[in-house]
Formats: structure tokens, sequence, C-alpha cells
């Protein structure tokens, strides 16, 4: 059967600017010491640290599978610390790499039950020998005594979900409910995890944890980070800031109208389901139409977001492609989505697991932000995130996920180290805020003046671990907007070394092989540099120059 190109629902998302400050900012204070490095990386939640441990005498087996990864860990029950693993690890992923390694991901689960965050990665080289152990594992679930059997169903679980986030009707597609363990707070409850996804003038993309006893909400956060009638042709418009667009669009004759109508629709790609561009009309819910014009130029004032956003969708999908391999946001060819007039002086943007939302800005203080090719960049790539690592959106792995999406944001777009510096507004710019975030430089940008008393008191951006905003998860989610210029700096340190392409193979392979749900900062340390050294060898100058960014912000274990 043939897919219906239709607007789908908003799955995970992720806001671009929810860690930005208006133009007027407060005076810094410091009200607490700088946390140390081991505090920093200290998690919130009892999850047990993600680990990564390089194998070097593992003999090799015949086949890289599940079985033999399984029996592998329980050969090493002593040195990996899980007890039977055939019954507390089920198989996930079995993948093959471009450099010919094959990775085997085990989830951990309690009675059939999958626990949250956490998976064991087994990685083999080309010969079958087991090359490395990566992930994280719950001891202290495999302890407990917690029963697996719910009180509440789905249904009940849903609402409930719903109630506490205070979703509206405008829901873009059903939610969604799991039955998980969740670690959380010392304690190991049995959850409906439970997905709720709605749009508005204040737009979630909400994770409840709902008891699967009681009812009672263990934890939540909102995760928005922030046909055949169809024929090709070859179109052109003007974006926001004045350049000419050459443009991939198709036409079709509208029954309901005069004569021919064009879209902002290409399908030129193989094996992909296209690229898609769709007018919200300045609402905040109901229905996007799929963007159109009576003629194959889009020149008119109104067109201008439109024609960026669909011209930077095709440009973001070409670089993942040609630098990656990688087939779309799914590396399978879903189809790429843009939704542009979203609400009015909307100075936002993004990503909903499905599809990019462009506001228009103020015109003041941002112009639409669809003109910014790293903000489209940035968008996707948290998309690329929840189909590799899916890093979870809170704390330091929620840093992780900000952070990627700004390097490649800067990959893409790579004429500078700056995120974001084409939707700056006039008095964005005389105000001295000339980009959204810079990567060579974090601290030419004050943060949120509610943020301030939880860093160093310089109330900027930071770029080392010294200068950490050690922020309460009613914060930033934990500084996820924040703390992530640490890892974007250690990033532009060693690009500057190695060059962006270099920096690019070493970032895409940690995130789409190695990193994990939880990862933090220290583990993201190993599996950067273990990626390195895949590509170019161990004691290569990429391995070192990754080695050396990490150090040089702080990040040293």
């Amino acid at each position: 059967m043939k897919k219906k190109h239709v607007l789908p629902a908003a799955v995970l998302s992720s806001a671009l600017l929810m860690g930005m400050v208006s133009p007027l900012q407060s005076d810094a204070v410091s009200t607490q010491s700088v946390p140390s490095y081991s505090q920093a990386n200290k998690e919130k939640a009892d999850t047990g640290k993600p680990f990564f441990v390089k194998e070097k005498q593992a003999k090799k087996q015949n086949e890289a599978n599940a079985q033999n990864a399984l029996n592998f860990l329980k050969e090493n029950s002593n040195k990996y610390k899980i007890n039977v693993p055939e019954k507390n690890l089920k198989s996930k992923e079995v993948k093959t790499d471009d450099l010919k390694m094959k990775h085997v991901k085990l989830q951990q689960i309690k009675n059939g039950v999958p626990v949250e965050g956490h998976e064991i990665a087994v990685t083999y080289d080309k010969e079958n020998k087991i090359q490395s152990v990566n992930g994280q594992f719950s001891d202290s679930v495999e302890e407990d005594n917690i029963s697996t059997k719910a009180s509440l169903s789905k249904v009940e679980s849903i609402s409930i979900a719903k109630q506490s986030v205070k979703a509206t009707n405008d829901l873009v597609e059903s939610p969604s409910s799991e039955l998980v363990i969740y670690p959380f707070n010392d304690k190991n409850y049995l959850t409906y995890k439970v997905n709720v996804n709605f749009m508005g003038e204040d737009p979630g993309n909400w994770f409840v944890y709902v008891d699967a006893k009681s009812g009672e909400i263990v934890d939540q956060y909102n995760a928005l980070m922030h046909a055949d009638e169809y024929k090709s042709a070859n179109g052109a418009g003007l974006g926001v800031l004045g350049e000419h667009r050459n443009l991939h669009i198709s036409h079709k004759n509208d029954r309901n109208s005069k004569g021919t109508e064009f879209y902002l629709y290409d399908t030129t790609h193989n094996g992909l389901e296209g690229i898609m561009t769709y007018d919200m009309k300045n609402q905040f819910s109901g229905s996007a139409e799929l963007y159109k014009n009576n003629s194959a130029s889009f020149k008119d004032d109104y067109d201008r977001p439109a024609v960026d956003a669909h011209y930077n969708s095709e440009e973001v999908y070409d670089y993942y492609l040609e630098e990656h391999g990688r087939n779309s946001i799914d590396d399978e060819g879903m189809a790429i989505m843009s939704v542009v007039h979203f609400g009015e002086d909307y100075n936002n943007a993004f990503w909903n697991g499905s599809y990019m939302t462009y506001g228009d800005g103020d015109g003041e203080f941002m112009v639409p932000l669809s003109a910014g090719l790293d903000v489209a960049a940035h968008e996707m790539t948290h998309g690329v995130t929840t189909h590799t690592a899916n890093l979870r959106y809170r704390n330091q792995s929620g840093a992780l996920n900000e952070a990627f999406s700004d390097i490649f944001g800067a990959l893409v777009d790579d004429e500078d180290w700056e995120v974001g510096e084409d939707i700056m507004g006039e008095d964005a710019k005389s105000s001295g805020r000339t980009s959204l975030r810079s990567l060579s430089d974090p601290s030419k940008y004050p943060v949120n003046a509610a943020y301030v008393p939880y860093g160093d008191g310089s109330g900027m951006y930071p770029s080392h671990m010294d200068e950490y905003y050690d922020l309460p998860l009613n914060l930033d989610n934990g500084g996820v907007h924040i703390n992530s210029s640490i890892i974007n700096h250690a990033a532009y340190i060693t690009g500057e070394q190695i060059g962006k392409e270099k920096l690019g193979q070493i970032y895409y392979r940690a995130l789409n092989e190695y990193l994990t749900p939880n990862s933090d900062f220290s583990h993201a340390r190993e599996v950067l540099i273990q990626s390195a050294v895949d590509i170019y060898g161990e004691g290569s100058e990429e391995a070192k120059a990754t080695e050396d960014g990490l150090n040089q912000v702080g990040i040293t274990e």
C-alpha cells in the first residue's frame, strides 16, 4: 500500500532555545561554590553508572550474535557483575557498522519487563573478537524483589499522565504506554512510561512515569528538544535573507482550483519518502497544509520561511547521506517534514520525532528561524539522536543530546563555529547577541538569570567543568542547554586540530555506535576517544586531538 503523505503526530521534541535569555540580563550573583567534576558527574537518579571496558584478552568467537555475547558475559560475570545474563538480558539489536565491526545490543530486563535506559553493547572487531563491552546495568534491579504485575491498565495510565501534564485536546497522535522498571531516587518502580505529545501555545512532548500499582506520578519531564498524483518539478524561491534558492518541488492538477498547483514536496531522492514543507498559517494548533503556490516561483514575503525550510532540509539530508551514508533521520528513508509559520511571534524551533517546526520570530529579536541552516541541522540531529543513542533529555545525557545537535549544526553550516547567527534580529544584534550559542567561545553569552546561582558566579555559558551549572531538574531539565556548551567547546578544540570532516566522523560514530540513553560526560569521553581509535588508529593524531579537546574542558576521567 502506498504511504499517505499526511502530517503525522508529534513524537519526541527538543526545543532549540530553552536555555536562551532575553536581551536584558540581571546581574550575575553566585550563592554557592563551583561543583567539582566528580560532583557534577554524579547522577541524580539511582541508575548505576554507564561504563566502557576495552577487552584485550577476549578469545575470537565463531559468530557475533546475542547468544555468544551472553555466553561471554556469563563467563566473565565476576568482571562485569552481571549475574545470570541469559535471564537478565535480552537481545535488542545486532548490526554491522561501516568499519565491519559488529555491535550486539542487549536490553536489561526483570521478569521480561525492560529496565528503562539500561542496555549493554558487546562490540566485535572484523575477526569476531570482542573489542569492548559498553553500557549500563542496574545491580539493584537485579537483586530487588519488585513485583512486575501491574494493578493499573494502560488506558488508566494514559488518563493519569494526560491530567498530570495538562495535555490539550490537540494531540497529534495517540499517547503510548509501556510497562518498564524505572530506577529513580534510590528505588526501583514498576511504572507505565507514557508519552503524551500535543501542540498549542505551549507544545509538549512529555514522558510521564506512572506507578503501575498506585497510579501516582513517579517522575515526568518535557522532552521538547524544543501520492501518485504528484509529479516532480523544479522551482525557485527567495529565502528569508534574500538568497535565491533552487528548489525540488512537485505539481499536480488540483480539481478544487483553477489549473495546476505547485507544492514544496521533493520526491527526487531514491529511497527517501520525500522532503515536504507544511504551512501552519500562524496558528498554534490545528492541521497544517502542504505548502503550495499557483506557480513554481515562491518569492512572496510569506513564502520565504517555507523556501528556507525546504531548501535547508535537503542540505541536511545530503550532508548525512554523503558524509555518513545515513538515509534520512532514521536511516531508513523516513520522510523529512517541516512546518513553518507556527504561531505568532514565536521565537523558537523544535523537532518532534516526525517533523521540524519553525516559528517566524518576532521580527525584532529573531527573524523566521528556518533561515538558519545550522538550526535545521540542529533539529534534525535531535531526530538522528532519537534513532541512535536515544539520549535521555535531562542532566548530562540531555546536555550531550543538545551538544551533538549544536556540533552537527556547526558541521553542516561549516562557515564558522556559531549556531543561529542567521536568525538573529536587529534588537538582538544591537544588544550583542549575534548568535544563539558559540562553540569557540561559549562564555561570550550570558545564561538566564535564574540559572546564575547554580554556576560559578560568572553568569555566562560554561567552557569548562570548573564552570559547570549544577541545575535542578525544574530548570532547563538539569542544564541540557547550558552544560552542553562544555561538550561543544571540546568539539571545537578537536575540530581546530583535525578539521570539521574528521570531527564529524568521530562524533557521528560515537553517537551511532557507543553512546547509550543515560550516557554522561565521563562515558562520552571514553566512547569518543574509542571512536577516533576505531577510525584512525591507536595513538593517531585524531585520537590525540579528541582526547585533548576533552582534557582542555576538564572532562578528564
